[in-house]
């Protein structure tokens, strides 16, 4: 049966995503700086609501220096990912939506080119639950500072966002976790390693 105009639309987009999502996604995946931008402004705007006495310039240059390390690790840790993935941003974005949407490349290039980058964010996350309890203890500890040291509404507010942020890191973190693990042993029957180890 012919689907309709409307069906096709709604059925565009990767894993029964919108397209405009899908394509946002793709524009975002290829252009880094913009991630950074965006991220920026975020973060910038978050503590302005916190602490709204601040000018909103001074808090994204001050944002901006103290994330020049987090930008850095970005960065490398992207450059790395496209020399797994072949070498492109396009090659990533590509992978990476497969990865999402659980679909297990078919050519032979295309699977070494995946498990590469499985192999790899695997192996850079493979600290994440101590990593995870170290955020929250940090976030947990500057939560009670604020508490001591500032005003209720402040302390409510960055109390309200420590939850939800490591809330939100511990289930991305899972879900990375499985998506990485069950691509991994999609991948494991033409893998020479997968199959000694």
């Amino acid at each position: 049966m012919p689907l309709s105009e409307r069906e096709r639309v709604q059925n565009t987009g990767p894993a029964g995503r919108a397209p405009t999502a899908g394509r946002v996604g793709r524009f975002l995946g290829r252009h880094l700086w913009l991630q950074v931008v965006l991220s920026l402004l975020a973060a910038s705007a978050l503590i302005m609501l916190l602490f709204p006495e601040r000018s909103f310039a001074s808090v994204l240059v001050r944002t901006a220096v103290t994330s020049v390390g987090a930008i850095a690790v970005l960065v490398a840790r992207r450059r790395k990912e496209k020399r797994a993935a072949g070498g492109s941003a396009d090659d990533l974005v590509s992978l990476d939506l497969r990865l999402r949407n659980g679909e297990v490349p078919e050519a032979p290039q295309e699977r070494r080119a995946m498990r590469d980058l499985v192999a790899q964010r695997l192996h850079r996350t493979r600290h994440r639950r101590t990593a995870l309890v170290l955020l929250g203890v940090l976030f947990g500890g500057l939560t009670v500072l604020m508490a001591l040291t500032r005003d209720v509404r402040q302390s409510i507010g960055f109390g309200v966002l420590t939850v939800v942020f490591v809330g939100w890191m511990a289930y991305q973190g899972k879900v990375q976790d499985r998506r990485l693990r069950t691509m991994r042993a999609a991948l494991g029957d033409d893998d020479p390693e997968g199959r000694s180890g």
